[in-house]
């Protein structure tokens, strides 16, 4: 019987290509850095490094979040994004900035929070039909929850201009500004999300198969669906509230792993923390060394690798909608 848990060979590799890209990815930049000196550099350690390992924690989020939401709603063209969850968060996230909660610890978090929360609610009860859940309404639903969340973070915007560069911040995702204290709040939420997503694996594989065949497998649909919607879509809020929007990452880098490894969650999940954490890392260093000395925002870079895999799924697959 073949070994659904990740090859470690292959697992380690994927790890050590990890390490290694973020010692390399270090010494990229404006200023640049040799391997001695970098050791001893304020802007090594105060600057890049927490850029780096926050890129590092919400890649693995937002692309386990992807698994987990691909097969908790039996789609594999649902993420964060595009089902408007991250749209959602990053509305709260705004209306944190403009109440000025931005001096409190997790007043933008928790403001992101109960916003993403909201989202995913809505999206859950618009397409609920009886105990099954319609595909072609869940996409259309989160394609219009999207396009509500930036007309109204576009209102609050231009309601309050002053605060406007510091909300276009939350729709186009940087990690320009970047601290310890990001990662601090960020990497226990992350693990904990990760970590109950890994504990749910084996029932993830049996919701793929229908609710009414999971019940009979002895699976408490409804409890592990709140569960893994909850550890989630936390995961999704606290990163929107450090970096903003960054699309596509759960739903490319997901697909990707499945299309290699085959569909079980058993390895698609601890895959899938090591490539998308290495996938955002290298996008989010494209995105400050492209242009230098200007950055460009790491969402377009993603949007960019995303989008056009999503509209070829969407064709690859529109027989089945």
């Amino acid at each position: 019987m073949k070994s659904s848990r990740p090859k470690p060979f292959i697992f380690l590799l994927l790890l050590f290509l990890l390490l290694a890209a973020m010692l390399g990815c270090s010494m990229l930049g404006v200023v640049h850095f040799g391997w001695a000196d970098m050791w001893q550099s304020p802007i090594f350690w105060n600057l890049r490094m927490p850029r780096i390992v926050l890129s590092v924690l919400v890649g693995a989020a937002l692309s386990v979040c992807g698994s987990a939401y691909q097969s908790v709603f039996r789609n594999p063209l649902t993420d964060p994004y595009v089902l408007g969850i991250s749209s959602g968060a990053s509305l709260g996230a705004a209306i944190a900035i403009l109440l000025g909660l931005e001096a409190y610890l997790l007043g933008v978090g928790a403001c992101a929070l109960v916003s993403g929360l909201l989202t995913i609610l809505v999206i859950y009860r618009i397409a609920s039909i009886g105990n099954r859940m319609h595909t072609t309404t869940l996409l259309l639903t989160g394609v219009c929850i999207t396009f509500l969340m930036s007309a109204l973070i576009s209102f609050l915007m231009v309601l309050r201009q002053d605060k406007m560069d510091s909300i276009i911040f939350w729709t186009m995702g940087s990690f320009a500004s970047a601290s310890w204290t990001d990662v601090a709040i960020v990497a226990p939420v992350v693990a904990v999300g990760i970590g109950v997503v890994l504990y749910h694996c084996r029932d993830l594989n049996l919701l793929l198969a229908g609710s009414e065949t999971a019940k009979s497998l002895g699976v408490e649909v409804e409890r592990v669906k709140k569960v893994l919607l909850l550890a989630t879509t936390l995961m999704v809020a606290f990163c929107v509230s450090t970096c903003g929007v960054i699309g596509f990452v759960g739903l490319v880098v997901p697909h990707c792993i499945r299309l290699v490894s085959g569909p079980d969650n058993r390895r698609i999940v601890p895959y899938a923390i090591v490539v998308g954490a290495l996938f955002l890392l290298l996008c989010d260093t494209m995105a400050r060394t492209l242009l230098m000395p200007a950055e460009l925002p790491v969402g377009s870079l993603t949007a960019l690798v995303g989008a056009p895999l999503f509209i070829y799924l969407l064709y690859k697959n529109k027989k089945n909608y």
